[in-house]
């Protein structure tokens, strides 16, 4: 049995079992859940929790103020940004705007691999965030966070090789394991954070590209998948253009909006001002 084999056997038993260590939330996007998730909760009550985090409420605050979310009358204050809105936006927006708190490194190595990874979902991110915004029925927010936790289940992934030490210097052998193991490690992390069924079913599927549901409107899963695609063209991970044309996702992404991926410019204002929010 190899090195890999091993590790891969040793990984999955852990999950199994439940002793391996998979990432926590930020306590503040806990509590910011705990309280959305009370019928009887108040914009005051939320707000109260954000301002005790000064960056998250100077972050909150540009995002509410940006091109994509402001109205008419700027945002002042933290409770004004909840009310305008809304309790779910909030709550999504400040999940995701907490999440590189969770990519942090103790060696240069894992620092460079959670660097990319942070780097590709923000991405993918910003890119669900814009396709969302066409399609009807598809929340703009709960697609930028599917994009930002499609990914998750690299993270622990990556932990237990910079433990091992050599794994972590074998980028092949580490990008089969990943490749292999992360979607099933992705929905077990949010099954274990109380995320939405279709959040993890984003986790679950997004990499699955004969998952057929031409039956049913698009959703998360169809966004994110295109965007992960869309986010390998020019790369040696680039999906070739007859595989693309056979996948569902891109004919339901572009069926109900008119929206050809290959117009999403990456230059273009609403992709940057998305991926703006992850870089202030």
């Amino acid at each position: 049995m190899s090195e890999q084999d091993i590790f891969y056997n040793n990984i999955l038993d852990d999950l199994e079992s439940g002793a391996l260590v998979l990432p926590t939330l930020p306590e503040v996007a806990l509590q910011v859940r705990e309280v959305v998730d009370d019928p009887n909760a108040t914009a005051a009550q939320l707000a109260d929790i954000i301002v005790t985090d000064a960056a998250l409420s100077a972050r909150l605050l540009k995002v509410a103020n940006s091109p994509l979310y402001r109205g008419r009358v700027p945002i002042e204050s933290i409770q004004m940004a909840v009310s305008r809105l809304g309790l779910s936006m909030v709550r999504n927006l400040v999940t995701s705007l907490v999440m590189e708190q969770m990519f942090q490194a103790t060696t240069s190595r894992l620092d460079k691999r959670l660097r990319e990874l942070w780097e590709h979902t923000t991405k993918v991110a910003a890119t669900s965030q814009v396709l969302a915004s066409k399609i009807s029925g598809i929340k703009t927010d709960e697609a930028m966070l599917a994009g930002l936790i499609h990914a998750i289940g690299i993270l622990p992934i990556l932990m237990k090789a910079d433990e091992d030490g050599d794994l972590i210097r074998d980028d092949r052998k580490l990008d089969q394991i990943i490749d292999n193991l992360y979607p099933k490690l992705g929905a077990t992390i949010l099954k274990k954070w109380e995320f939405s069924p279709e959040l993890i079913e984003v986790a679950a599927e997004h990499k699955n590209l004969n998952r057929n549901t031409s039956d049913v409107p698009a959703d998360l899963v169809d966004v994110v998948q295109v965007a992960v695609l869309q986010s390998y063209n020019g790369t040696d991970k680039a999906v070739d253009p007859v595989t693309l044309n056979n996948i569902i996702s891109f004919k339901k992404v572009g069926a109900d909006t008119g929206f050809s991926i290959e117009e999403l410019d990456e230059d273009s204002e609403e992709y940057q001002e998305a991926l703006a929010l992850f870089n202030m």
